[in-house]
Parts: C-alpha cells; sequence; structure tokens
C-alpha cells in the first residue's frame, strides 16, 4: 500500500519562491502518476499540476503554469512542486495524490503553504 507524505510547506513572503514535496513509501513510486492538488480556507480543492509515473508528460492548470513547475526523482520515491512568484491567493493545503494502473488513488495529509507579508 502505497503511503504519501507532503513537506516542505512553510510561510513564504509575496513574490518568494518554495518547493514542496511528496514523498512515497510502501511501492515504488516510480509505478504512479502524480498530481498536486491545494485548498485553501472555505474553498473547494483545486489541482494544480499531474507527471507521469516516468515523469515524460507534464500538464499544468493554465492559471498556474507560468509560476509551477513539477518534477520527480523516482530514485528518491518523490514528487516535487516547484512553486515561484507566489501570491497570498497560493495560501493553502497542498495535497499530492498518486494513481497507479489499477487500485485506488493514495492521499498525502498535505502540508500547509502560507504567502504573506
Amino acid at each position: 500500500q502505497l503511503q504519501l507524505v507532503e513537506t516542505g510547506g512553510g510561510l513564504v513572503q509575496p513574490g518568494g519562491s518554495l518547493t514542496v514535496s511528496c514523498l512515497g513509501s510502501g511501492s515504488p513510486l516510480a509505478h504512479f502518476s502524480v498530481a498536486w492538488f491545494r485548498q485553501a480556507p472555505g474553498k473547494e480543492p483545486e489541482g494544480i499540476s499531474c507527471i507521469s509515473n516516468e515523469g515524460g508528460s507534464t500538464h499544468y492548470v493554465d492559471s498556474m503554469k507560468d509560476r509551477f513547475t513539477i518534477y520527480r526523482d523516482n530514485a528518491k520515491d518523490t514528487v516535487y512542486l516547484q512553486m515561484n512568484s507566489l501570491k497570498p491567493e497560493d495560501t493553502a493545503v497542498y495535497y499530492c495524490n498518486a494513481q497507479g494502473i489499477s487500485g485506488s488513488p493514495s492521499w498525502g495529509q498535505g502540508t500547509q503553504v502560507t504567502v504573506s507579508s
């Protein structure tokens, strides 16, 4: 059973950068495509980006594709989301989700990102 743990959240000033990580354990993360989502207080969850299991294909929500970059290091069982030019409206809990060929998706517990001066 794949387990996911997100880390790297924190407080960052507007215009700053932050990279959050999603570490998999229990199964090789290379067997899974991975997506990042976020949920801001009082709002619905929002998809951000996804990456194929070998990293050869990535997709982004249009509103974030110029500022966010998803990448992975399967040797480290980790998928990253690099976020640049952060805005206060990027404040949210960031979650990763992994989906294999079969079975239910796995979710992490989330990591809080706060963009504030």
